[in-house]
């Protein structure tokens, strides 16, 4: 389950970081973290490494606690975001563990120092963390409130150099409405950034695709849920949306 299937292409992206939401640890419970889904996910990334690709992750924290919901009933969002901050540092420590538990040497580092159980964010360090193969962690978002995690996963692809970010959801791609509700909706194979900013799309927040738009970084688009997907769609096979210009070695 582990190892990279023999059949694929090399990988079409050296580097890439990983976008995934907090409720896609969740599996199928309610709140929290699934083991289960955590080390299947883990499974996903160490393919995309023995692959030789250079992996960094951002996840959000929306299985634990979601600022955006607390402040629209009442809570100060300053505060929301904070404690929103601190859930993905919680999700980010238990895929660490779940990474490590199969092989690949991982580091987590947050945008607001807790040097007891992480590092604090260095981009350089960052870098040379993936350089030597092990897969970075970003947590705690931008360490600032109003920013979403989506915000935070296109400032670190930007940072680190990423060749595109890659974003796992719970569809194989970017539909013209939700697929699990509306079966006529439309899937698209590729677009630009324009296109789902005037469409409202939803893909991710306006400021991360702007900031993906600025810095000519693709944002592929896949099912986190497709059991060898990474690996598929690192290579450019599977099946994604692509945002933005595809990699020359996979262009139609």
């Amino acid at each position: 389950m582990t190892d990279t299937p023999a059949d694929l292409p090399p990988p079409v992206y050296k580097r890439v970081l990983l976008k995934i939401s907090g409720e896609a640890l969740m599996g199928d419970q309610n709140y929290g973290i699934d083991l289960k889904t955590a080390e299947r996910v883990a499974s996903e990334v160490k393919q995309a490494v023995n692959s030789g690709v250079e992996v960094c992750l951002v996840i959000g924290g929306g299985n634990i606690f979601r600022g955006l919901s607390a402040a629209a009933k009442g809570m100060d969002r300053a505060a929301a975001d904070y404690m929103g901050m601190l859930a993905t540092v919680m999700n980010a420590l238990g895929m660490q563990t779940a990474l490590e538990r199969i092989g690949v040497q991982t580091r987590v580092q947050s945008a607001i120092p807790m040097t007891s159980i992480c590092e604090p964010y260095i981009r350089r360090r960052a870098i040379r963390h993936m350089e030597k193969g092990r897969v970075v962690i970003f947590a705690a978002g931008t360490g600032n409130p109003f920013f979403t995690t989506d915000t935070a996963a296109a400032l670190r692809a930007a940072e680190m150099g990423c060749d595109a970010l890659f974003k796992g959801t719970q569809v194989d791609g970017v539909y013209s409405d939700d697929p699990r509700k509306n079966p006529d909706a439309e899937r698209y194979d590729q677009l630009d950034y324009l296109e789902v900013l005037s469409r409202d799309l939803k893909v991710m927040d306006a400021a991360a695709v702007t900031l993906m738009r600025e810095n000519a970084i693709p944002i592929v688009v896949f099912s986190i849920h497709d059991k060898g997907g990474l690996a598929r769609v690192l290579s450019g096979q599977g099946v994604c949306t692509v945002i933005g210009q595809r990699p020359a070695a996979n262009a139609n």
